[in-house]
């Protein structure tokens, strides 16, 4: 099994990997073609134990699927792939994929609904980063999250209204009404920056499945907003007015294997600001379960002026002091008709055709680009990554076409100043 090796700082990302790195990837890719043209994947057994282990006692993980066969491609659609070319199955420890708990018919869906509007690197780079670059290991990892995005349904987050979700889970929209937590503006590095107002949680308020639900819809539209090259997000977590009614440890539990096991690599710092005394006895419970990159991102803060060393001063919230931004959360509530092209089936399907045909090339690029070193005669390995990132740049476009029939429209589509713009862009209003 290849050892686990560090990112060196200014490597690891689109655009910038080591040829080592740029071998990884491919191999990542590789291990991906072979589970949809087979089935099974060469990983083995014991990485795949290992994992499992890890996994052990988590109540997500051990939630049973019961949307193997719910939730596909958006709905149907005319686009078929490529014939698969034929795999050669030699390798002596071999991990069927069902053994994971995915089908090969999950596997494309789980993999593209999962890439969205980003560069189809990049999600794997995640994953290999989180990893130490161990394949093997990189690639356990993604399945297991594949999994879990089929079990917990996340499509639904993304495909129904708040209102509709909140009907399903008590309390979700609650939430977006208290300002419990929010985006607004970015920091100094680029960073999308949710805050966090963890007064205003009572854990018998809601469901735990809602906030749970409501976390989830805080990662995917913050995913939205983080804007390439930037990969992370920036973390407030005001303690203003904490006290042990507050506390809820499953709900950390659960924020704490979302950034470590279901969303790595997405973190880039998170700030506990203004933690009262009796905070630090919960903090003793807590700091034993980070994983140690997951803690080195944490910073601690108490003054308001300590946050404009990350958050510039234009940009943060004049609630807190040496702020100039006078911005103030309001929610603004689902409103009538504001999902209604989702209802235009017949324009979804010609505009997932669109989507997904341009997939197909993208895939079939790739496989071309990892053969490329090894067949004689074949086009250069930088020819055809230009043509790859040229042709991630028109996946993004034809994602943001489709993505207000595939997906329901939420606070940041209906603002006053709309941040979610039509092409996949955010834009911050900052009022000073």
């Amino acid at each position: 099994m290849p050892k686990d090796i560090q990112t060196p700082p200014g490597t690891g990302h689109v655009g910038t990997m080591t040829p080592d790195q740029k071998e990884l990837l491919k191999e990542m890719w590789s291990q991906i073609f072979s589970i949809a043209d087979s089935g099974t994947l060469n990983i083995p057994t014991e990485a795949l134990a290992a994992t499992e282990a890890a996994s052990a006692g988590s109540e997500t993980a051990s939630v049973k699927s019961k949307t193997a066969t719910k939730k596909g491609w958006f709905g149907t659609s005319k686009a078929a792939p490529p014939a698969a070319a034929a795999g050669e199955d030699t390798p002596s420890t071999r991990v069927n994929l069902a053994d994971i708990g995915l089908s090969v018919e999950q596997l494309r869906p789980a993999l593209w609904n999962n890439i969205l509007g980003d560069h189809p690197d990049s999600l794997l780079l995640r994953f290999l980063r989180a990893r130490k670059w161990n394949v093997n290991n990189g690639m356990t990892m993604i399945l297991k999250a594949f999994k879990w995005r089929l079990e917990d349904d996340i499509e639904e987050v993304k495909s129904k209204s708040e209102d509709e979700l909140d009907a399903k889970y008590r309390g979700f929209r609650l939430q977006m009404e208290l300002g419990k937590s929010y985006v607004h503006g970015t920091d100094k590095e680029g960073r999308p920056v949710v805050y966090i107002n963890v007064r205003l949680h009572k854990p018998a308020d809601q469901d735990a499945k809602a906030l749970e639900k409501f976390t989830i819809y805080v990662m995917e539209v913050g995913r939205l907003m983080i804007q390439p090259p930037v990969e992370t997000a920036c973390l407030v977590f005001d303690m203003t007015g904490f006290g042990l009614a507050n506390m809820d440890y499953n709900f950390v539990k659960f924020l704490v294997q979302c950034f470590e096991a279901y969303y790595p690599e997405s973190l880039g710092i998170l700030i506990i600001h203004k933690a009262p005394l009796v905070f630090w006895g919960v903090w003793k419970i807590i700091e034993p379960w980070l994983d140690p990159v997951v803690a080195s991102k944490i910073r601690f803060t108490r003054g308001d002026k300590e946050l404009t060393d990350v958050i510039e001063a234009e940009r943060l919230p004049n609630k807190y002091e040496g702020g100039k931004d006078q911005f103030a959360y309001q929610y603004i509530p689902v409103q009538a008709g504001e999902n209604d092209r989702m209802k235009d089936t017949e324009t979804k399907e010609r505009l997932l055709d669109e989507w997904k045909a341009l997939m197909w090339k993208f895939e079939a690029l790739t496989r071309e680009w990892i053969e490329c070193k090894k067949v004689e005669g074949a086009r250069a390995e930088d020819v055809i990554e230009n043509e790859r990132n040229a042709l991630a740049k028109e996946l993004r476009v034809a994602y943001f076409k489709l993505d207000p029939y595939i997906r329901a429209r939420n606070l940041y589509h209906r603002s006053e100043h709309p941040v979610l713009q039509a092409d996949g862009t955010s834009v911050w209003t900052y009022k000073n």
